[in-house]
């Protein structure tokens, strides 16, 4: 068979385009394709919710590929080895209750699983705000306002596109991108709110692995927030790289939201 060029182009923009379109109604929109929202598209996914993650990066995986300081292991508790277990990502005990994983394999299986189990990533694409809808009976955040990356770095008047959603998580790690944006735009305008993202604090491994999973929740109606995200919305600790918390606040958003969306 003689491979046709312009076939080639067709295949991969009718399949991509049947994706977004098939994406443009969602039950949860997550932002920010770090572990944290890896593993919640893994299990909403797996439950059968209608998922997807929307990444600004080429690549999916947040901070997880480097481990620390680009030495490529990064160490989890035992807390989140039944999630390890579940995932079938290898890891070796290192004594006193660490373990360590390969990030490069690690990250790569979250990726993989999450696509697998039917939430798609969309990468290279930049969140530049939210939907926001007013009731008599609730101010609420429905869904996202899309642009490619290249657009927003190149500072182009580009206008955007929406996809709707019943929930949308910030997993855009230590800067809480989605909170932001909340925080600025519409918690300012309504004065219910400072107008601004709390931050994080700064390092502390211990208490930044317990309120990565704390702080995970809902942070505004319909926004909800998770992995470093989470800290820096509600100002709890950094925490390097240690990823049990991470793993596990992803897991509980998941079961938060299941709990929701299926009653």
């Amino acid at each position: 068979m003689e491979l046709d060029d312009i076939r080639i182009s067709r295949a991969i923009i009718e399949r991509w385009t049947a994706k977004l379109l098939d994406s443009l109604e969602l039950d949860v929109a997550l932002v920010g394709g770090g572990p944290s929202n890896l593993v919640c598209g893994i299990e909403l996914g797996r439950l059968g919710f209608r998922a997807a993650v929307f990444e600004s990066k080429l690549s999916p995986g947040g901070g997880m590929w480097g481990g620390g300081m680009m030495f490529n292991e990064l160490v989890v508790q035992e807390s989140a080895l039944h999630l390890l277990d579940r995932l079938g990502i290898h890891y070796r005990e290192y004594g006193e209750g660490y373990y360590t994983a390969d990030s490069v394999e690690a990250t790569a299986m979250l990726i993989a699983l999450c696509v697998q189990s039917g939430t798609p990533i969309f990468n290279l694409i930049h969140v530049e705000d939210v939907m926001f809808r007013e009731t008599d009976h609730e101010k609420r955040v429905s869904g996202l306002v899309l642009n490619w990356s290249p657009v927003t770095h190149l500072g182009l008047h580009v206008d955007p596109l929406t996809v709707r959603s019943r929930f949308v998580v910030d997993g855009t790690g230590h800067d809480a991108e989605v909170c932001a944006i909340v925080a600025r735009k519409i918690d300012a305008r309504l004065n219910t709110r400072s107008g601004n993202v709390v931050g994080e604090m700064s390092m502390w491994a211990h208490r930044g692995e317990e309120w990565t999973i704390q702080n995970a929740g809902e942070v505004f109606p319909g926004l909800y927030v998770t992995g470093m995200a989470a800290n820096a919305a509600k100002g709890g600790p950094r925490m390097g790289p240690v990823f049990g918390g991470m793993l596990l606040s992803g897991e509980k958003i998941a079961a938060e939201m299941a709990a929701v969306l299926r009653p």
